[in-house]
């Protein structure tokens, strides 16, 4: 029986690196998330022109690593907030609020994916 001889590894963490790359892949997926967020709310946003739709936005602050997904009309807060009001089918008010329970999970595993990707898992 032949035994090898002693092995030795050496590892050189830069912890201060790995953090930075796991931030901005966070902030990546949180993007992603949000975008998700707004599809998912633009399906259910009512329309009359389409402008309110289109009105919808993403936004990242990657230092407080928060999202905002907004609708930017004079109207979005009362359209969102009128239960009383009547839509075409599949189209209802809370059409922001009422995807965020349904996509929680989604944004979860966007937001693991991308920070897997960067430590190359």
């Amino acid at each position: 029986m032949r035994v090898s001889p002693a092995q030795s590894v050496r590892i050189q963490w830069n912890g201060a690196a790995a953090t930075e790359l796991m931030r901005r892949a966070a902030a990546r997926g949180l993007l992603l998330g949000a975008e998700h967020v707004l599809t998912e709310s633009r399906k259910r946003v009512p329309i009359n022109e389409g402008t309110l739709e289109r009105s919808g936005a993403v936004s990242v602050d990657e230092q407080a690593m928060a999202a905002a997904v907004s609708y930017d009309t004079p109207y979005a807060v009362r359209v969102h907030e009128d239960m009383t009001a009547r839509h075409a089918p599949g189209r209802s008010a809370k059409y922001l609020e009422s995807v965020l329970p349904e996509t929680g999970d989604a944004v979860q595993a966007l937001i693991a994916a991308q920070v897997r990707r960067a430590l190359g898992g």
